[in-house]
């Protein structure tokens, strides 16, 4: 195996998020369900965006976040996704290239705008996502760069990209690339709707081996096996894929692979603020423990921080050098 350029590639949807505190109220007039992410159209995007209050707006994306947490860790870092060449797709890139990512995916000159998800936060810190994928799901086999593929140690894709048929077929272009290359393919279920929309297909790219390792929460592991026992959902994830990550909340996280399973605390925090990110940055110190080589405990470690960091303020992108709080915390980077 040749030596890597980049420690970690992610392939995701390029969303651009727009973050509102609000209340339940806000939430039952418009008919969103509490804490997950609905798939919506311009028409929609625009009558929740002119209902709601003041924003913060900010380059998001599940894998993006990902990779821009793995770049603050100190780590090589790329992303593949797709923006509009617009004002929010130009924004968008200027974000995530500021945040020391490798990001030369092509934009599109034309169809629909840049992606956007309206992300309401209510008191108690549950984030729910109205996502409008727009120019994201434009993503196709041609925007996957072989060489940058063969060249990262780690691709990591995220479960939203299963929605768009072309950006499936990018999903396993890059895996074959990978595993050719003798690389790893890390996939993210990214939310329980989203597994309940293609549990079987979920279950057919670790089954097959197309991905090698698994993040997840409980309600996603649980709703992977349709089963509301946890210890059971957790033996079957061990038969059925390499390594797999679930973050349980304040119950910390496991890491469960055929050698046996490894509990890992939750790092503490003083106030829960919003929960936007924080499965996304724990895989962020999780990968980056991993391709350093720390083991999985110690990865473990990195991913409850840089998830605590980020659920202490609004928005998925770290307002602290996680690479200072992990040297801060004993652990290695």
């Amino acid at each position: 195996m040749t030596s890597a350029k980049y420690d970690v590639l992610g392939i995701g949807n390029a969303i651009f998020d727009v973050l509102v505190r609000t209340d339940d109220g806000f939430l039952t007039a418009h008919g969103m369900a509490k804490g997950g992410m609905a798939l919506i159209d311009e028409a929609r995007a625009g009558s929740i965006y002119r209902d709601m209050g003041p924003a913060v707006e900010m380059s998001g994306g599940s894998a993006a976040n990902t990779i821009v947490g793995i770049a603050n860790l100190g780590a090589r870092a790329a992303y593949v996704g797709k923006v509009k060449d617009d004002q929010i797709g130009r924004l968008y890139t200027h974000d995530i290239r500021a945040a020391g990512v490798a990001f030369e995916t092509k934009p599109a000159s034309d169809g629909p705008a840049t992606g956007c998800s309206h992300i309401l936060v209510t008191p108690d810190g549950e984030r729910t996502m109205n996502t409008y994928l727009g120019a994201a799901q434009e993503l196709t086999p041609d925007d996957i760069d072989v060489a940058q593929v063969a060249a990262s140690a780690m691709i990591y894709l995220e479960g939203y990209l299963w929605d768009p048929k072309s950006a499936k077929e990018a999903f396993v272009k890059a895996s074959t690339i990978a595993h050719d290359s003798d690389r790893q393919v890390a996939l993210t279920l990214s939310d329980a709707f989203c597994v309940g929309r293609y549990r079987a297909e979920f279950l057919d790219l670790m089954r097959n081996g197309t991905v090698d390792l698994i993040f997840a929460n409980e309600a996603e592991l649980t709703s992977l096996y349709e089963t509301p026992d946890f210890d059971s959902a957790l033996s079957q994830l061990r038969d059925d894929t390499k390594l797999g990550i679930v973050t349980r909340g304040e119950k910390g996280c496991v890491v469960a692979s055929k050698d046996g399973v490894v509990a890992v605390p939750a790092f503490p925090i003083q106030k829960l603020v919003d929960t936007t990110g924080a499965g996304d940055l724990f895989a962020a110190g999780f990968l980056f423990g991993l391709v350093r080589g720390a083991g999985y405990e110690n990865a473990g470690r990195l991913g409850a921080l840089a998830a605590a960091e980020i659920i202490q303020h609004i928005g998925a992108r770290p307002q602290t050098s996680l690479k200072e709080l992990a040297k801060k915390n004993g652990l290695p980077v």
